[in-house]
């Protein structure tokens, strides 16, 4: 587990993005027990990040050339209003990778005890006119 000495945050998982399945690049990706980072630059760095609670949907993508090179793409998808898509792209060990950030987000999920209405994309069409967390739409005690 390496250690960010700036940040103090201890990570579970680190690669970068690979070219020809060597890590040549300024996108840096890093995986801690509560949040996914996005580091990217060379002069002028920036740092994004989604919180694990808030993803929704991970998926996996791997080209014939990305087999060969032995890289993949995992895609995470979250109701992050600032980074709501993230690839990682041509990760080395893909599969196991989108196997690890799939266990920590349920395990974060668990820990929050996350109800219907902080799962539920609050900005794209919900509503919830009693305030109760369960959407209108599927919520059998508002008339529509």
């Amino acid at each position: 587990m390496a250690k960010d000495k700036n940040l103090n945050i201890k990570f579970i998982w680190e690669d970068r993005k690979r070219h020809f399945g060597l890590p040549l690049s300024f996108t840096q990706y890093k995986l801690s027990n509560d949040r996914l980072f996005l580091i990217t630059g060379f002069l002028s760095v920036k740092n994004e990040e989604i919180q694990l609670y808030r993803v929704r949907d991970i998926s996996l993508k791997r080209s014939l050339g990305q087999r060969i090179f032995g890289v993949g793409t995992v895609t995470v998808n979250s109701s992050d209003q600032s980074l709501p898509v993230l690839e990682l792209k041509n990760i080395k060990d893909s599969f196991n990778v989108k196997e690890m950030i799939n266990e920590h987000v349920e395990q974060v999920k668990i820990a929050r005890g996350m109800r219907i209405g902080e799962v539920i994309d609050t900005h794209v069409g919900y509503t919830d006119s009693d305030h109760d967390g369960i959407p209108d739409d599927i919520d059998p005690h508002v008339n529509l």
